[in-house]
């Protein structure tokens, strides 16, 4: 499946040489697809507003333990058509600001794809529960894009 290319640091349209909107293909394509699942606020999407993260009703204001917030993410990534599996790993946290990425695998090919997801903004009093000698907290792959 393809989708449109993202810029990796502003989350907007990329333009080809040819000067088109750029399109990003498999397997590159699920990994944005599930970074831009997990930075959607459940209610947002206009025709399925049970899709998206809950970020206003469980995670902002709400102190949410590490584990959650990355089982949460993990649940949008993997309403992503064709995504078998996904694992978020936390790479830095700056003031409220959490960033990492997601790495997932294809149902289809079985390859492993990785795209950041940028950050997301938790209440501060959840950042001291950040632990980075947990490898599950701290790992994370390069970004590839293919």
């Amino acid at each position: 499946m393809k989708t449109l290319l993202l810029d990796t640091v502003a989350w907007d349209l990329v333009v080809d040489v040819a000067g088109d909107i750029a399109v990003a293909s498999e397997p590159y394509s699920l990994a944005q697809d599930a970074a831009s699942a997990i930075r959607l606020f459940q209610g947002e999407l206009w025709y399925d507003t049970t899709r998206g993260v809950p970020y206003f009703q469980q995670i902002l204001g709400k102190s949410p333990p590490v584990p959650l917030l990355k089982a949460k993410l993990i649940a949008a990534a993997l309403t992503v058509p064709d995504v078998a599996s996904a694992k978020v790993f936390i790479s830095g946290i700056a003031g409220r600001n959490v960033s990492g990425q997601v790495q997932v695998t294809s149902a289809k090919t079985g390859a492993v794809s990785v795209a950041g997801f940028g950050t997301v903004t938790i209440p501060p009093a959840a950042l001291p529960s950040l632990d980075f000698s947990d490898p599950a907290n701290s790992q994370f792959m390069p970004l590839m894009m293919g």
